[in-house]
């Protein structure tokens, strides 16, 4: 056991296992719990984690540069979009790269984590296969179980959805479309499951109806022929971000036009005020009249729903792109709570009142996760060595709530975006707290 003491990190997923490689590479010592058989999380389909949200058609809204890890980049020879069986192959060499498999303890849940008053945590975990519970103390936990597991459902429910005689879904749970095949299909969401599936919806379905509360930028995944995510690793990525919207708008205007042109309502908000959503064929099948544009679902009344401005559709079929909550059963509310999404973390991962209590991946970028856990994890393994420390909870505190204000001021209220960062300034705010709370 090394002199910081042992860290217990949960989950094997793409911020789990970035938060192992670097723990490892500083020689600390640390557990890693993961409920499935394999590492991946989210994008290892029929994970047999059981929470696992990907689809079979999945893949990656952000290109291959833009969501490797720098520890370890994609092979050149992968698309610039892998498939949902892409990263989790990627995920595998990572681990086996180095040598972090056998120091994951595979199918076993953390079940609960307990702040100790001396310090520490005592940590239970059990076992999938015969149920065993273990308990073990830790000096640190990183939080690594993920955030689009717990599906959102309307709130409150729609009037009358408890007695539609069809099928209702949420995205959480679609795998392949042959559920939609011939039949009438409404999807709720503008996001980029809702797309994804309405597309897919267009081409098996007798009808498809896209259902939105409110209107969306659509961004295509290439703009003059390059992924448009590299956009960020230009001069336009530095400069202040009012600048980069009016850059964008101009370059979204030229390339695909107003999303009005395709039926779709006006967003109502700026490019960069909301998560973008990022499809390539929501635009074409709009354009061919395969998909048609709703507002949102008011009432069910027997199979038919009706939309907010009186019209309604016979269907079959309504696929709840709804969003998730975020969620930890391991923790008790009187340690985390979170509400509508929000939970209070300096700097997006520690826990002003818990100390030694971290999060690794708990943000939703406009850009991929997977370079910021990456980046979170070096700053975590800084605080557990000591070779960094951190201000008074009264400002811990003090900064979230000044954060929450910028949120607020920049982004579209809505629960989705709670944990949104703009990657280049929050990587740029971990290298100053690394870099300005250093300990000599």
């Amino acid at each position: 056991m090394s002199a910081a003491g042992r860290t217990c990190i949960i989950g094997a997923g793409s911020s789990g296992i970035t938060a192992a490689q670097v723990l490892a590479a500083r020689g600390l010592d640390f557990d890693c719990f993961e409920m499935g058989s394999g590492v991946g999380g989210n994008w290892r389909y029929d994970n047999d984690n059981g929470v696992s949200s990907a689809y079979r058609s999945l893949h990656i809204n952000t290109s291959r540069q833009a969501m490797q890890y720098a520890a370890f980049p994609m092979r050149e020879e992968l698309p610039d979009y892998p498939s949902h069986w892409q990263v989790a192959d990627y995920f595998d060499e990572f681990v086996d790269h180095f040598r972090l498999r056998d120091r994951i303890t595979f199918r076993t849940e953390v079940t609960r984590v307990v702040p100790l008053d001396g310090g520490g945590f005592e940590v239970t975990t059990r076992s999938r296969d015969d149920g065993t519970p273990t308990t073990a103390r830790y000096d640190h936990v990183v939080v690594a179980n993920g955030h689009h597991w717990d599906p959102r459902w309307p709130e409150p429910g729609l009037p009358g959805s408890e007695t539609f005689p069809g099928e209702q879904i949420h995205a959480h749970y679609y795998r392949t479309p042959d559920v939609l095949e011939g039949r009438r299909v409404v999807v709720l969401g503008i996001g980029n499951s809702a797309t994804d599936i309405a597309v897919e919806a267009s081409r098996v379905a007798s009808g498809t109806w896209l259902a939105m509360r409110r209107g969306a930028h659509i961004l295509p995944k290439y703009m003059f022929g390059i992924p448009t995510d590299h956009l960020t690793d230009s001069p336009l990525a530095s400069a202040p971000w009012r600048v980069q919207q009016a850059a964008l708008t101009t370059l979204l205007r030229l390339t695909v036009g107003k999303v009005t042109d395709y039926g779709l309502p006006d967003p109502g908000h700026g490019v960069m005020e909301a998560h973008p959503t990022v499809s390539d064929d929501l635009l074409s099948r709009l354009g061919h009249g395969d998909i048609t544009v709703k507002p949102a679902i008011q009432r069910f009344a027997g199979s038919e729903v009706w939309f907010t401005d009186g019209s309604c559709v016979d269907a079959d079929v309504v696929v709840y792109a709804t969003g998730y909550k975020i969620s930890f059963p391991f923790l008790d509310e009187s340690v985390v709570a979170p509400s509508d999404n929000h939970v209070e973390l300096y700097r997006r991962v520690v826990s002003p009142d818990v100390p030694g209590l971290y999060f690794v991946g708990l943000l939703q970028p406009i850009g991929a996760i997977m370079p910021l856990a990456e980046a979170q994890s070096h700053w975590v393994a800084d605080l557990v060595e000591g070779r960094v420390d951190l201000p008074p909870s009264a400002e811990m505190r003090r900064e979230v709530a000044a954060y929450d204000a910028a949120m607020r001021r920049r982004y579209v209220a809505s629960k989705r975006h709670t944990i949104e960062v703009d990657v280049r300034a929050y990587l740029q705010d971990l290298e100053r707290e690394r870099r300005t709370r250093r300990i000599s």
